[in-house]
């Protein structure tokens, strides 16, 4: 008669709790780094390569050093818990502040604290499994470690961007998994009492970091504001992380500041002192020369501003506006002082407002706009530089009406000559026409727009009333290219080289040097 299998001990199910624990809170830091550095460095799909791959690196480093851990190996597990609480938690906060304060170390600082906590990371999954290979057998302590381990990744991979930053932001989203380690390292504690010397001074020290963390989850928002208040120089009013960037609108009072400044992931989208010339700009010349427009579409744009200049044309029947990331247009159509600036655009029963990804609307959409503006950020990273191959461009060909017109921000001709001129090489790669223009946006610089259309462009004939920048006049010379300006042989951006991406950070880079 054989005697019924005895399951698990509770010391080896507190372990197995703590790898999915541990691989939940080391996922969390490298995204978080990965995320930062996209957030603050630009072309996030380099950031998170080297971010990523620098981590898995550490890792390697730190499992192989866990060779050199041969006794009292409770005690190894439990203060590199203690550390990766403090250097991982504290790492989002220890970023944003470096950025601020020593914004010429910033590489550095991030590297460095990626190799820490990469290599503190890879120590600990060889020492749990040391420690439970006193009682499980090999085959079944390697399953079930890397289930659990497999596991916590996904759990983080979901929540991360879904839950975690949304909610709490990056910070006190460091902060909360780094007490999630120091618990681990508590809990330890409990388990192996009977055999850590110096239980005091491991208690001690298991205190002190739950205190840090907590002291710091509880400062989380002042350093925040202390830090972007450094970063963007002027106040902050609102700062907040959606699922898809970090939005923050600033203030400067005077006549001669900036008024309202919006910043998506650290890049100024416009200020109020000066937008009306960029938004006239971008939209007036398409809407006044098609002449009757009655269906209008915004692709990005979730400010409002461009819709608040497609409503001075009384004809307009709808207006869809298209943003990815409802927290914008939310924002947009709720908070008193952004509404006064959009001229609570986003309320008008003309609007329709959908948050999808404009890729993937124009897909699926049938609709058919007299007039289409888009109104994307620059192209930094691949995901949005999709937005500028003449994929999609062809999606946009077919989206537009016979006489209408589409107008694409475009960057700085002046600053960017080569990508700007890419734009345009990739617009009438699908048979479009482009007709290229460029005004002066003093918190940009000289800036670029694009008009895309079936026919050739006729300059209009009458413009809104009460404009600020723009007149019959003076439209003429936004057509008008300078010899610093002018065309030069590009390549089309497609989705498959995304060409438009890299030479858009080296004409940008050149300049941040």
């Amino acid at each position: 008669m054989t005697e019924p299998a005895s399951g698990p001990r509770p010391v080896e199910v507190a372990l197995l709790a703590s790898v999915f624990i541990v691989s939940a809170c080391g996922l969390v830091y490298e995204l978080a780094a990965g995320a930062l550095a996209s957030y603050l460095l630009g072309d996030s799909v380099l950031q998170f390569s080297t971010v990523i791959g620098s981590y898995l690196f550490a890792m390697g480093v730190g499992s192989y050093l866990s060779r050199h851990f041969e006794r009292q190996l409770p005690a190894h597990f439990l203060r590199i818990e203690l550390m990766v609480a403090l250097v991982g938690g504290l790492l989002p906060a220890l970023l944003f502040v470096a950025h601020s304060w020593l914004p010429g170390s910033f590489r550095f600082v991030l590297y460095a604290l990626v190799l820490a906590v990469g290599t503190l990371v890879g120590l600990e999954i060889p020492l749990v499994m040391r420690i439970l290979k006193r009682n499980v057998a090999l085959k079944d302590l390697v399953s079930q470690v890397l289930t659990f381990d497999y596991l916590g990744a996904l759990a983080v991979s979901l929540a991360f961007p879904l839950l975690l930053v949304p909610q709490l932001g990056l910070i006190r989203t460091g902060l909360l998994f780094g007490l999630m380690n120091a618990a681990v390292a508590l809990w330890a504690l409990w388990l192996f009492r009977n055999e850590l010397r110096r239980l005091r001074a491991h208690a001690l020290a298991c205190g002190l970091t739950l205190a840090a963390l907590g002291g710091a989850m509880a400062s989380a928002d002042h350093i925040t504001s202390w830090a972007e208040d450094r970063m963007y120089q002027d106040a902050v009013v609102f700062a907040s992380s959606s699922a898809y960037q970090r939005i923050v609108v600033t203030h400067s009072a005077g006549e001669s500041h900036a008024g309202y400044r919006l910043f998506l992931n650290g890049n100024l989208q416009f200020a109020q002192r000066d937008e009306y010339r960029y938004h006239e700009a971008l939209v007036h010349p398409a809407m006044a020369a098609q002449g009757a427009p009655k269906k209008v579409a915004v692709l990005g744009g979730g400010d409002g501003m461009a819709v608040r200049e497609i409503l001075k044309y009384p004809g307009v029947q709808s207006v869809t506006l298209v943003e990815l990331d409802p927290a914008m247009t939310a924002l947009f159509s709720r908070q008193p002082m952004l509404v006064q600036l959009n001229a609570g655009a986003l309320q008008s029963p003309k609007v329709r407002i959908v948050n999808a990804d404009a890729f993937s609307w124009l897909e699926t959409s049938d609709d058919t706009f007299d007039v289409i503006v888009v109104d994307f950020p620059d192209p930094t990273n691949f995901s949005i530089g999709k937005l500028y191959t003449n994929s999609f461009y062809a999606l946009l060909d077919k989206h537009l009406s016979a006489s209408g017109y589409a107008v694409i921000q475009t960057t700085s001709p002046l600053v960017a000559r080569q990508s700007f001129w890419t734009v345009v090489s990739s617009i009438e790669s699908v048979g479009l026409s482009a007709t290229p223009y460029h005004a002066h946006v003093p918190s940009f610089g000289e800036w670029g727009y694009v008009l895309a259309s079936r026919r050739p462009y006729r300059l209009p004939t009458q413009l809104p009333a009460g404009l600020r920048f723009l007149s019959l006049q003076s439209l003429p010379a936004l057509f008008d290219f300078p010899l610093d300006m002018a065309r030069l042989p590009t390549e089309v951006n497609r989705l498959s080289n995304q060409v438009l991406v890299t030479t858009y950070e080296m004409e940008w880079g050149r300049v941040a040097k």
